[in-house]
């Protein structure tokens, strides 16, 4: 194919490349985009808080993790003879009930790596702070040091003056070098016992001096959002009762913060509590959206009897945020260095919940809340099922979430078009590309940027929306993807966080009509392995056999001797037994795959067994990478449902799985169809993808006020360059100039990483252009902001 190079630095094909067109009628502004549309949403996942943006370096520094000083470790020198253990009998206050006992007899060493190393830089100060006392008979001091990886001193202190009764001693420790890798220590010597409780180390640095890890703070702010929802996400929800967030038990002292277990699997310290989210939006000029517990949990509700508690918090949490210095949650806010109000105008009534239990709460809270503020936005979430949400009272907002393919999210650019504008208004509370995405590919952020077109087209009714996750740290990913991944000491953003950054940076103030004329997108059909799974539940898989249409034996497994051809991902406990392969814990997303990723059309068969647990049996299908979300999930949503799931719920309808009773199973795979039988009995015949095809060019067009510019952003989602001339109707003011920031890279698949954070990032480029037209040839799977400029 032969290439010309214009002037504007973008390859014109002659004659090969598609033809599209994209007219912007520059002189018939609509109406204006929602000054809140483009927004974040913090949860506490992927320990994204505690071992993220929440600097503490320091482990379980509250003992308060386990019945044992888990992530410390313990060693006599010189011929000791001490032990630890956790100590409940007298505890440094009644919020903070474990700490350390060592039982010294002899010199000891205390260490701690916090999570997967701390990272110390050189020159720095760093804050050791620990409440200690001493008993039976006990008399030493502590030296606290700052280990580099390979047990070099980095900084080192001493503390004395200890005694039989609780008190805190503070040390500044500044680093002599860096190492990302760094560890505490903390010895002493002598016979006796000496109690240690919240053992922190912090960075004098933090971001605004607010007391968050600048790097990861400033990576929020880069993405310039107008709105931070906070915080949670199933973290509102807790696994049950018990566990729910309650946003009171994260305020005051430090250590008077009640920890809670997360349900993505690890206890938080609630050092980020609900005042410091409320600075971090501030902080990051940006309204906060508080999402508050409606009183359901993942697994259970508080009866309705019981709700005033609930709705209670609701009152007093604006009331802290909004309130005067004079009341008693004003007054709380004030005496935490913070007397102007927040002004909290957005709450979000509990998370992805739904059906008679939901019904019956939205009420409580609203009512109560609309009496005695009658200015905040109140906004619905919804349950991910389809079921209608109350409309009594109606909801100023409704929170939709999306979990899908690229082309899925290419497919929905249109959704809002038709949309009732009578009705209330939509925030996107939760999207990302969640198959087909590696760990966070360009492909992935390619579908999010022809989604998010769409959105801004219609702003008008989606007034607000948030990528997510937001953040991981990558020792713990409890989800894939996420939009930041960082380590201790460094991060990258996804393609999809250029996306985000785009979109933010180049909003416009009033929507341009814009028409496309493109060709359709080429999309590869979708192919891969097979897999077998369970969520929270326990199960065994036998005689797997995969045929192709002309019964061709593509792949079988007896298990007679191993399972070494599958690959086993997530928590669970896989073992060989009796010729099935068995899955003994009752985790989330565990499953096996199995087979070939250039598989097309196939049939898999299998007998399945419930042992246990809470759900059914995940079949997977057409999986092209170990995060893929594609399967038949049988007995499903605490074993009371079925469907066929591509990040969307498909042709779902009752049903239950019984625990001790071997199924027969049989999934037929073609093209973008799958039947799905049961013991013989179709259950599906459902398309997992629609018929509509994905366009290859989505636009959507604004003008802003300040600079005058016209704002084009174009998303190319085929494979190939498309020639694109874009009309500029009824305008006569452009100068002739401008610019393009575009994002691409040379594979679809191509990704960030640590060591090549940048490989797919945007570059920016001039455009010189004539009267009130260019043609522009653009790449690729790609997405381009243009910035014309006016006279």
């Amino acid at each position: 194919m032969k290439l010309l190079l214009t002037a504007m630095g973008c390859a014109v094909a002659q004659f090969t490349f598609a033809q599209a067109t994209i007219t912007v009628d520059a002189n018939k502004p609509g109406h204006d985009i929602s000054p809140t549309l483009w927004g974040i949403f913090f949860e506490d996942i992927n320990l994204s808080a505690d071992g993220g943006l929440y600097p503490e370096l320091v482990r379980n520094r509250s003992f308060e993790d386990a019945p044992q000083p888990v992530y410390w470790s313990f060693t006599n020198l010189n011929n000791g003879h001490g032990s630890v253990q956790i100590d409940s009998k007298h505890p440094l206050n009644t919020f903070n009930t474990h700490n350390l006992e060592v039982d010294a007899d002899g010199a000891f060493a205390l260490q701690n790596e916090g999570y997967w190393g701390m990272n110390v830089v050189k020159g720095d100060s760093y804050q050791f702070r620990v409440a200690a006392r001493v008993a039976n008979g006990l008399i030493t001091p502590l030296t606290v040091k700052i280990l580099s990886s390979s047990g070099a001193e980095l900084a080192s202190g001493e503390i004395s003056g200890l005694n039989d009764n609780w008190r805190y001693h503070t040390l500044e420790l500044k680093a002599a070098e860096s190492d990302p890798k760094a560890t505490l220590q903390i010895t002493a010597a002598g016979k006796g016992s000496l109690f240690l409780d919240m053992v922190s180390l912090l960075p004098e640095k933090t971001w605004k001096e607010h007391g968050l890890r600048t790097d990861l703070a400033e990576a929020l702010d880069g993405l310039h959002p107008s709105f931070m929802r906070f915080p949670g996400g199933n973290w509102v929800e807790g696994d049950d009762i018990p566990h729910m967030y309650h946003w009171k038990y994260t305020i005051g002292d430090i250590d008077a913060r009640t920890p809670l277990w997360n349900t993505w699997g690890y206890n938080t310290t609630h050092g980020l509590g609900f005042h410091e989210y409320l600075q971090l939006c501030e902080d990051l000029h940006a309204e906060p959206l508080f999402d508050i517990s409606v009183g359901m949990s993942l697994h259970d509700s508080v009866p309705v009897a019981q709700m005033g508690q609930w709705t209670q918090d609701a009152l007093d949490a604006i009331e802290y945020a909004n309130g005067p210095t004079n009341t008693v949650w004003g007054g709380l806010r004030a005496k935490a260095g913070h007397p102007e109000p927040f002004h909290l105008k957005f709450m979000e009534i509990g998370n992805e919940n739904g059906g008679p239990d939901y019904v019956q709460r939205w009420p409580l809270l609203v009512n109560a809340i609309r009496a005695k503020y009658p200015y905040m936005q109140l906004i619905m979430t919804t349950d991910l099922r389809g079921r209608p949400y109350p409309k009594n009272p109606k909801p100023d907002i409704i929170d939709e979430h999306y979990y899908e393919s690229p082309e899925s999210f290419m497919r929905r650019a249109n959704q809002y078009d038709t949309y009732d504008r009578s009705g209330p208004k939509i925030f996107i509370g939760e999207y990302a590309v969640t198959e087909k995405c590696g760990l966070g590919n360009l492909r992935a952020a390619i579908g999010e940027a022809a989604f998010m077109t769409g959105m801004e087209r219609n702003s008008d009714i989606v007034t607000l929306a948030s990528y997510a996750p937001l953040f991981v740290n990558m020792n713990h990913r409890a989800w894939n993807p996420d939009l930041i991944n960082f380590d201790s000491s460094h991060w990258y953003g996804l393609p999809g966080y250029y996306v985000q950054q785009m979109f933010s940076q180049n909003r416009g103030d009033a929507t341009l009509p814009v028409q496309v004329d493109t060709p359709a997108a080429d999309v590869a059909p979708s192919q891969g392995m097979i897999g077998v799974g369970t969520w929270n539940t326990e199960a065994e898989f036998k005689d797997i056999k995969v045929t192709a249409p002309d019964g061709k034996v593509l792949f079988q497994s007896d298990f007679s001797n191993n399972s070494d051809a599958w690959k086993k991902l997530g928590d669970g406990d896989w073992k060989i037994s009796d010729g099935g392969l068995v899955q003994g814990k009752e985790k989330e997303f565990v499953r096996a795959l199995a087979g070939d990723k250039s598989w097309k059309d196939y049939t898999v068969t299998m007998k399945a067994l419930k042992l246990g647990g809470r759900e059914g049996f995940l079949i997977m299908f057409h999986i092209a990478g170990d995060e893929d979300r594609l399967w038949w999930n049988i007995g499903g949503w605490e074993n009371t449902q079925d469907a066929i799931q591509n990040g969307s719920t498909i042709d779902q309808k009752p049903g239950q799985v019984e625990t001790g009773r071997w199924y027969d199973i049989k999934m037929e795979v073609s093209g973008n169809r799958a039947k799905c039988y049961l013991d013989g009995a179709l259950i599906h015949d459902a398309k997992y993808e629609t018929d509509e095809r994905v366009r290859a060019i989505y636009a959507s067009a604004s003008h802003e006020n300040k600079t005058g510019d016209v704002i084009v952003k174009v998303v190319n989602a085929s494979a190939n360059p498309v020639a694109t001339k874009i009309n500029l109707a009824g305008t006569t003011n452009l100068s002739g100039q401008g610019a393009a920031t575009v994002l691409t890279s040379e594979s679809p698949l191509d990704e960030n990483t640590l060591d090549n954070p940048t490989k797919v990032s945007p570059r920016q480029e001039t455009v010189n252009f004539s009267g009130t037209s260019l043609t522009r040839t653009f790449p690729g799977n790609s997405f381009t902001v243009l910035r014309l400029n006016t006279k």
